[in-house]
């Protein structure tokens, strides 16, 4: 049985991008960078998002001969994860070991978490407060950048209340946190 996990990089004042859209800010060093390339590792499938996938799939064509080791195992990992896209809007898909759902359904959402063999992330805040709104989400890891950036799209969900236990932290060079959250449902 698999755990529903949502990551993110945020800004100290914990927006995943901030006004105008751009997330420029949060561009991982290598430290940071591999840390979230061992996170990946352990999750068999990722929900997305349309905005979410349409940032992602980059990663498809990815290294290429000017980017580093790092990067490629980031690469490796994500093209290794079977993906589901939900998306009323999308025409289709465009990566291998992708499919489209046209609606986030928490139930089948919750089968597919029960029957996984691997850990299932969700990425993007948008889709994730949707499954955090169904009690979904077993654990949160949000990686705070030194940055206020002081609006945008907010990495946790607006208007409900999570109780979160503080299960593992740890600093980077580059001043980042990464904190690690049990969620209590």
């Amino acid at each position: 049985m698999g755990r529903l996990l949502y990551s993110a990089i945020a800004s100290v004042d914990g927006y995943t991008v901030d006004a105008a859209g751009s997330f420029a800010w949060a561009a991982p060093d290598a430290e940071v960078h591999a840390f979230a390339n061992a996170l990946e590792w352990g999750v068999g499938t990722v929900l997305y998002g349309r905005r979410m996938y349409e940032t992602m799939r980059v990663w498809q064509d990815m290294p290429g001969a000017e980017d580093d080791p790092v990067t490629a195992e980031f690469a490796a990992a994500w093209r290794d994860s079977d993906k589901i896209v939900f998306s009323s809007s999308l025409a289709g898909v465009t990566t291998p070991r992708t499919r489209l759902e046209r609606t986030f359904d928490p139930d089948a959402v919750r089968t597919l978490v029960q029957d996984a063999e691997h850990d299932v992330s969700i990425g993007g805040p948008t889709l994730a407060a949707r499954a955090f709104a169904a009690g979904l989400v077993a654990e949160v890891w949000l990686m705070l950048v030194p940055v206020a950036v002081g609006g945008g799209t907010p990495a946790l969900p607006l208007g409900q209340r999570l109780g979160l236990e503080l299960r593992d932290e740890r600093r980077f060079g580059n001043g980042t946190v990464a904190l690690h959250y049990a969620v209590q449902n």
